[in-house]
């Protein structure tokens, strides 16, 4: 199977690298080809425009920032037909979007399927991604094999815009509960009450959730370098959601603060640092707390 895979950032390139170890035929490309060069030493084919790698290509798998940048890369003249074609879109963008895109890609002869992806890049080197797909039956019966070089968990959630949708609402709690452990946190430090204490009954509670243990290092050390999912792209969803849940009637009052925490980090610069950098934002460094 020959794959054309656009978008080899920090989730893109090892998702590649799955796919070539796995023994498919790569053709990459990236906005920023320096980002996809490294990938040629592992036998992928770097091409300088996506145009040119729709060439001898089953198979599109899009991991792009957001809808805008997919547009962009989108090649869409009246010469562009994607007969004969899948597009895998793999990226986090609202059901509205991924609808139209679609479209797009069924007016030129290819078929489309969504297939977003809960996880990040520990995950993706073992093998351990949620995959949610969204298109037909016999789709997810014929692509759920592919898919699954990424992680076990393919689940067929619906249609498409239905996996687009799950991902979103996933990706809520990711915002609002790194935001809600964030407060608790640094409410502690500043009055010096024992963490760990905290931690070990939070842990047996009902309140608990895996993610305040997989930053609290980050967190108690102010280490947000070498990140998994920079916090410019989780501003980038909450805005998408915040958008989608308004759409349907669902209050997003509380996102709303979230979001202006997570502007006054993308002030502060802490655009490319690890999304648990809120941390920062909702509890400033100072001599008071134990740091």
């Amino acid at each position: 199977m020959r794959i054309a895979f656009w978008g080899t950032g920090l989730m893109g390139a090892p998702m590649v690298e799955r796919l070539l170890n796995a023994g498919y035929e790569i053709t990459a490309y990236n906005r920023t080809k320096a980002k996809a060069i490294k990938l040629e030493s592992n036998g992928a084919r770097v091409v300088d425009t996506p145009a040119e790698s729709l060439k001898d290509t089953d198979v599109i798998m899009i991991m792009l920032s957001d809808y805008n940048t997919i547009k962009e890369v989108l090649p869409n003249s009246k010469e562009t037909n994607y007969n004969g074609k899948t597009v895998i879109q793999m990226s986090t963008i609202s059901p509205v979007e991924s609808i139209e895109l679609k479209n797009k890609i069924e007016k030129k002869g290819g078929t489309y399927i969504e297939a977003p992806v809960l996880g990040s890049i520990p995950q993706i080197k073992d093998g351990s991604l949620f995959v949610l797909f969204g298109g037909t039956k016999e789709q997810f019966n014929k692509w759920s094999h592919l898919l699954k070089n990424f992680g076990k968990e393919v689940t067929h959630i619906g249609e498409v815009g239905d996996a687009s949708a799950t991902k979103l609402a996933l990706n809520q709690l990711i915002a609002s509960l790194t935001t809600s452990f964030s407060m608790s946190l640094g409410y502690l430090r500043e009055r010096n009450v024992n963490v760990d204490h905290f931690m070990n009954i939070l842990r047996k509670s009902a309140l608990y959730a895996p993610t305040f243990d997989k930053k609290l290092s980050n967190m108690m050390n102010r280490d947000f370098n070498n990140p998994n999912f920079p916090l410019k792209h989780l501003l980038k969803d909450v805005n998408l959601i915040i958008n989608e849940f308004d759409s349907q009637k669902i209050k997003s009052n509380p996102l709303h603060g979230v979001r202006q925490v997570l502007s006054s980090a993308i002030s502060a610069k802490m655009d490319d640092l690890d999304y648990s950098a809120i941390y920062n934002a909702i509890h400033p460094n100072n001599k008071k707390g134990k740091d």
